[in-house]
């Protein structure tokens, strides 16, 4: 397989060679629209993915229709349901695309079996899940504790120009807050 962004994945990866042709070898590139899901909440996942270009969010979907954006992904960074695949299990949540996105999508099945000819992966896992454990940690501490100011403060530093990429209605549900409330803190923001 060849891939056109090789040497970006190698750079922020950090993989050396080989690592990174086993990666490919059991990866393909592929392109998610907009609005499309790469996760369907109540489905058994099966994949997970490099996300190469684009953004996705991690988005609960209660029974009443009410959404709520558990996490958004940038590129770079690796999109999963984990736990369920890790347990056979449904998915609780979906993963959308919101642009234009390209990922390398990796067959779980074939990820446990280099996982368990390399010990190179076992390593590099468990950095991937200290990250998502560290960010996950850091979320739940500003949605507990931190007013709706000061999450949207945190937002506008971590994701800059994040808001002219996708909806205020997403934005709003990544605070936990009504889409109101975010153009009022938008307006003071402004000021």
């Amino acid at each position: 397989m060849e891939f056109t962004d090789r040497k970006s994945i190698l750079k922020c990866l950090a993989l050396p060679e080989k690592e990174l042709e086993e990666l490919l070898d059991i990866s393909s590139h592929k392109k998610i629209n907009k609005g499309s899901c790469f996760i369907t909440a109540g489905h058994i996942p099966r994949k997970m993915a490099f996300v190469v270009k684009g953004l996705f969010r991690y988005v609960y979907v209660h029974e009443n229709g009410n959404e709520f954006t558990k996490s958004i992904i940038t590129e770079n960074n690796f999109i999963s349901s984990y736990s369920a695949m890790i347990h056979n299990s449904t998915s609780y949540f979906s993963i959308e695309a919101l642009e234009e996105a390209e990922i390398l999508e990796i067959d779980y099945q074939c990820w446990l079996e280099v996982k368990e000819k390399n010990p190179f992966w076992n390593i590099f896992l468990l950095k991937i899940l200290e990250k998502a454990f560290c960010i996950k940690e850091k979320r739940e501490r500003e949605l507990l504790l931190l007013d709706a100011e000061k999450r949207y403060n945190l937002f506008i530093t971590e994701f800059p120009n994040l808001e002219n990429r996708i909806s205020q209605q997403i934005v709003a549900s990544y605070l936990g807050i009504q889409p109101e409330s975010l153009s009022r803190l938008r307006r003071k923001y402004k000021t």
